[in-house]
């Protein structure tokens, strides 16, 4: 999976969960809660559904770390997502 292909599953999955969301025009470096209007049930329902596709867990302190496109991209790359 390319750091594209990976953007792209962040960005549906944020569809899913927001769809008034326009994933089309993100700014990998604006943070998601502000850019898509997700409030902290949506994000913690974000962190769920990356799990649930990359079968990667992602504690709650590290939600930080998930806050932009482009740092979430590096997070799961760092957590072994291929």
């Amino acid at each position: 999976m390319t750091d594209d292909d990976l953007a792209a599953l962040i960005l549906a999955r944020i569809a899913d969960i927001a769809p008034e969301a326009d994933t089309a025009d993100a700014d990998p470096a604006m943070d998601l809660r502000d850019q898509f209007d997700l409030d902290s049930m949506d994000f913690l329902n974000f962190a769920i559904a990356l799990h649930e596709a990359l079968g990667v867990e992602i504690p709650e302190t590290d939600y930080p770390r998930i806050r932009t496109l482009d740092a979430c991209v590096a997070y799961l790359r760092g957590k072994g997502v291929a």
